[in-house]
């Protein structure tokens, strides 16, 4: 099971960063950072998938955010310049189907953090 830690608040254009660490689900296909924020759906951030090594973000965060996987358990997400926008519950996830397509879908993940909030506001 994912659990994630970091996060908190943070004006606009600060920095935060949020970890993941799953345990007893290294043999995953994809591992990623989902966001909800109060009334919207949940959206794809940014993923790592095995097939074709390939790193995946969300356009709106390109440039701003960078996912990093330290380990086999272990990912990062360094978050700069964030905006108002960004508000949200951040969650990891791990897939372990192996899927042909890009893996910023959240419906193909079943294993699931409990989600860490992070807040901007000036």
């Amino acid at each position: 099971q994912p659990v994630e830690s970091g996060g908190g608040s943070v004006q606009p254009g600060g920095s935060l960063k949020v970890s993941c660490k799953v345990e007893g689900l290294t043999a995953y296909t994809a591992i990623g950072w989902f966001r909800q924020a109060p009334g919207k759906e949940r959206e794809g951030v940014s993923c790592f998938a095995r097939r074709g090594s390939s790193t995946n973000y969300k356009d709106s965060v390109k440039g701003r955010f960078t996912f990093s996987r330290n380990s086999a358990n272990t990912i990062d997400l360094e978050m700069n310049n964030l905006q108002p926008e960004d508000t949200a519950v951040y969650f990891c996830a791990v897939d372990t189907v192996n899927r042909n397509k890009p893996c910023l879908n959240s419906r193909d993940y079943k294993y699931w953090g409990q989600g860490i909030r992070v807040t901007v506001s000036s």
